[in-house]
């Protein structure tokens, strides 16, 4: 059990992500059939924004600003006061993942956009620590490297999809 909740909150990104499709799937269950036309996508949205965005990105402002040490450890970088910097960006970042949750869509895509260049931007620092550092610990090449890249594409996908669902039914 303890190897479990390590794993989880060593992994957040993902443990984040898997909750916001567990979310997803029951908000789903919960309605009524017929859903109305977009009902998958817009759960699947409204779910990412609230865990991938708004909850991992608050863990990772809390992380970064009271445990920046351990933090930074687990990146394999040492301690330093940009630590939180990095947190209180995180911050702004849930805070707006929070309130797209269910808002409208102008403030979703802000809420997908500035996040993708947060995380895309330390995806290239982690392949530039690898490359010139060979640093390979968990928090610089492990899943929150993989997730940086990837939730990014998830988000955008999911905006693209939730647009063009709108498009059909207008």
């Amino acid at each position: 059990m303890a190897a479990a909740i390590t794993f989880a909150l060593s992994n957040f990104t993902l443990t984040c992500f898997i909750f916001g499709l567990i979310a997803a799937a029951i908000a789903l269950a919960a309605q009524r059939p017929p859903r109305p036309q977009g009902a998958v996508v817009e759960a699947l949205l409204a779910w990412f924004l609230f865990f991938s965005i708004g909850v991992s990105l608050f863990y990772n402002f809390v992380m970064h600003v009271f445990f920046g040490k351990m933090t930074a450890s687990f990146i394999g970088w040492a301690d330093s006061p940009f630590q939180a910097e990095v947190g209180y960006a995180s911050l702004g970042f849930a805070v707006v993942g929070f309130m797209a949750f269910a808002g409208n869509r102008g403030l979703r895509i802000a809420a997908i956009v500035g996040p993708t260049c947060f995380l895309w931007g330390a995806a290239v620092g982690h392949v530039i620590d690898m490359v010139r550092s060979h640093n390979f610990a968990p928090g610089n090449a492990g899943v929150v490297f993989w997730t940086d890249i990837l939730l990014p594409v998830v988000g955008l996908v999911l905006l693209a999809m939730s647009r063009e669902g709108s498009r059909r039914s207008a």
